[in-house]
This record gives structure tokens, C-alpha cells and sequence, in this order.
């Protein structure tokens, strides 16, 4: 059976792709922040399907978090710590925390668990599309998602064999942020004459995990937005 470890897992993008990988028949493995919360939510994805408690602002104690996680096949992280944080309004706490938790606390992530990865297992890192549309108030987010990139590349020199890419979602239509929204933002621009959903999100991340010559790679998912 299929090991499938999704960080941030338990709401929103993550639990999408989490029951994505659950519906088909994969040992799921989900974390939050909150030991709880993860066992809840996982109890609700599926049988068999189990809750950490990881958090990746610290991360110091990923290692001692994830101590009893055996082979894992899949390692996708999605969890995000966005606040709107501004230059005229620079709240340093918050960017300390935003910043460790996507660019340390992923890397970290995927030291503990390097020795741990199949012999085909591979990675995906969750970024956005702020990294290439910056908008008022994403001052960190634009920069941590730029650091995604960076990260890959080295990730899939160091993690050799194993392939390491990112994806870049846009503004998901579907999301519970915006699936309530009338005319949210960009949805009029895109080629396709909508947002994207959750479920294209969670086969592409299917799609960069299974495809033996993707590596290295950001893939956007827009619906063309970046062509406008």
C-alpha cells in the first residue's frame, strides 16, 4: 500500500488532497498544529487514516513529531502561515514566524524523513502564485513563496534520486476563503473564465508526485492567469 504523508492536512487545500489520496486507497497520514484537531479530521477522511501533531514553526521538535512515521512514499507539505504583513506596517513576529515555518520548517520536514522515503518516493512543497503577483500586504508571503523555488532546486540536488518540485496555486474558487465571494478577484482574467478548484489542485499535486520525469519543477495552477 501507497504511504501518503500530507502536512497541514487537516483543513481547507490540505484535507482535499488528503481524501484524495484516502479515496483511493492510500495509508494517509495527516498533521496539524493540534493533536486533536489532526485525529479528528482524519477520523472523518477515512478508516485507517492518521492524525499528528506537527508544527512547523518550531522546528525543533519535527523530528520528535514525526518519530513514529515509518516508509512514506508521498510527502507533500501544504501548510501555509499567511498574514497580511506590510512594509508600513511590519509586524517582525509575524514574519519570523511565517518565514521559519515555510522555509525552515519544510526543509526540516524533509530532513527527518529523508532516510525514510521509498526508493521512488518523491516530494511536492506547496507555494503560490504571490511568489509572481505580489498584492498589497504579501510583503512575506511573496518572498517565502520565491524561496519555495529556491528550496526545490537545491532539494532535488541534495534528495537525489528522489524528485522534489513545487506548485503554485492561484486563487482557488472553491476554497472556503473565496467560494462564497461574488466576482472574487481574477476569476474574470483567467483564460479558462474561472478560478481553479481544490480537486484540479489535488491532481496536480497526484500528477508532480507520480510522474518519474518531473523534478525541480514549479508548476502553476492559474488557469493561465500569468499569460495576462
Amino acid at each position: 500500500m501507497t504511504s501518503t504523508l500530507i502536512v497541514g492536512g487537516s483543513g481547507g487545500l490540505g484535507g482535499v488532497i488528503a481524501q484524495y489520496f484516502a479515496d483511493r486507497g492510500d495509508d494517509v497520514i495527516i498533521t496539524s498544529r493540534d493533536k486533536a484537531r489532526a485525529e479528528t479530521i482524519a477520523a472523518g477522511i477515512g478508516v485507517g487514516v492518521r492524525g499528528l501533531a506537527l508544527d512547523l514553526a518550531q522546528p525543533e521538535t519535527i523530528s520528535a513529531s514525526l518519530a513514529d512515521v515509518a516508509e512514506v512514499d508521498n510527502l507533500v507539505i501544504t501548510a501555509v502561515g499567511q498574514a497580511a504583513n506590510t512594509l508600513a506596517q511590519f509586524n517582525i513576529t509575524d514574519a519570523v514566524t511565517a518565514v521559519t515555518m515555510k522555509l525552515v520548517g519544510y526543509a526540516e520536514t524533509v530532513r527527518v524523513l529523508r532516510d525514510r522515503l521509498s526508493p521512488g518516493a518523491s516530494v511536492v512543497l506547496f507555494g503560490g502564485l504571490a511568489k509572481e503577483r505580489p498584492y498589497p500586504g504579501s510583503t512575506v508571503v511573496t518572498t517565502f513563496n520565491a524561496g519555495i523555488t529556491g528550496l526545490v532546486k537545491t532539494l532535488a540536488v541534495e534528495m537525489a534520486p528522489h524528485r522534489v518540485n513545487a506548485l503554485h496555486p492561484g486563487l482557488i474558487g472553491d476554497s472556503p476563503k473565496w467560494r462564497d465571494v461574488p466576482n472574487p478577484p481574477h476569476s474574470a482574467q483567467t483564460p479558462i473564465g474561472r478560478l481553479v478548484t481544490m480537486a484540479e489542485i489535488a491532481d496536480a499535486t497526484d500528477f508532480l508526485l507520480r510522474n518519474t520525469g518531473i523534478n525541480a519543477h514549479d508548476l502553476y495552477i492559474d488557469g493561465g492567469l500569468l499569460a495576462t
